[in-house]
């Protein structure tokens, strides 16, 4: 075993968002890999657990599902209680919601990051990674971004995950707390939001040859859901990794329009686009390219991606292909 490297089997780990689109993915592979984990999922009357329902009854028997907020420091608390590690993944991500709720999103993205980081102190958790965007960097400024890049509030979104990462920055340098800021680029794969652009895609064009999108020229750097799971438990199996920002990257870039015939391709369809002044963000607001370095990881963690882009698009389309795993997806109705 390498110096510095400690497996996360047997570790006793809180998984924050686990309810949503990574954090089941993320998970279902802790327990694959033999970590005890406790998820924490976004309190609602009917119990629901979000897309943890959609794990076998094998991880769901064995995994410790609770409810809550993290905008309340008293259940995040409680949460981190016996923990060793910590994955904080809760948090608002839709870009276009963040125009109109922005409000919301200081809530939930600064205010929920800050109770994870000062219970997490004063709990002495052992590790602590937080969840980034790599749109906080907004649009390249060179490429690939590394993460000397300067960053940018091109949306409110953008603003308060740059402002969860700073007060991450901060606890590990005033307080030493061994914190991880962990910036996937855009993830993609089975269960992921309706108001993503690969579902979006894909869901439309199951449903017949007309799609509705914004703009088709912004570039993004897509990682397949399962590679940007191994991202985060590299990172956290490894000492050198504490006090550090690390992107998870293909270093590959695509257009939306390229995705767009791709995806179109495999479902042997000729799309109809249609340009949704809806879906098109404001001008400023929009980010036009996004192209992430991995070599930080990869020399930290020895990670690189297991899936190109068309593999990881087949089984994202076989996943959607399946009429039972749509039937909550709301296709005819634009997403914000």
């Amino acid at each position: 075993m390498k110096e510095g490297f400690t497996p996360i089997a047997g570790k006793r780990i809180l998984v924050t968002g686990a309810g949503g689109f990574i954090g089941s993915h993320l998970v279902e592979r802790l327990w694959e890999k033999g970590a005890c984990v406790r998820a924490m999922v976004h309190y609602n009357s009917a119990n629901r657990w979000g897309w943890l329902e959609a794990l076998s009854g094998d991880v769901l028997n064995k995994i410790e599902v609770v409810s809550g907020d993290v905008r309340d420091s008293s259940t995040v608390r409680r949460s981190l209680d016996d923990i060793d590690i910590v994955f904080h993944l809760a948090a608002l991500i839709s870009i276009p919601y963040s125009y109109h709720s922005p409000e919301g999103y200081v809530e939930t993205n600064i205010r929920g990051t800050l109770n994870i980081l000062t219970a997490a102190r004063d709990l002495n958790i052992k590790r602590v990674l937080i969840t980034s965007t790599s749109e906080v960097y907004g649009t390249a400024q060179y490429v690939p971004i590394d993460e000397r890049h300067p960053h940018k509030g091109q949306s409110p979104y953008a603003a308060t995950k740059i402002g969860a990462d700073r007060l991450a920055e901060s606890f590990f340098r005033s307080f030493h707390l061994p914190v991880t800021i962990v910036r996937p680029f855009n993830t993609y794969g089975p269960r992921q939001s309706a108001r993503a652009i690969i579902p979006t895609i894909i869901t439309q064009l199951l449903k017949g040859r007309e799609i509705h999108l914004g703009s088709l020229s912004p570039t993004r750097d897509f990682v397949y859901v399962k590679d940007t799971v191994e991202g985060f438990i590299k990172i956290a199996e490894v000492e050198t990794t504490v006090g550090e920002e690390i992107n998870i990257a293909t270093q590959q870039e695509y257009s939306i329009g390229e995705v767009v015939q791709i995806i179109a391709q495999e479902l042997k369809v000729k799309p109809r686009i249609i340009t949704d002044e809806n879906r098109i963000r404001p001008q400023d607001s929009e980010v036009l390219r996004l192209m992430g370095s991995q070599e930080k990881l990869k020399r930290l963690t020895g990670w690189t991606p297991s899936y190109s882009l068309k593999e990881g698009l087949l089984e994202t389309i076989d996943w959607f292909s399946e009429e039972k795993n749509r039937q909550f997806y709301k296709v005819g109705i634009y997403h914000i």
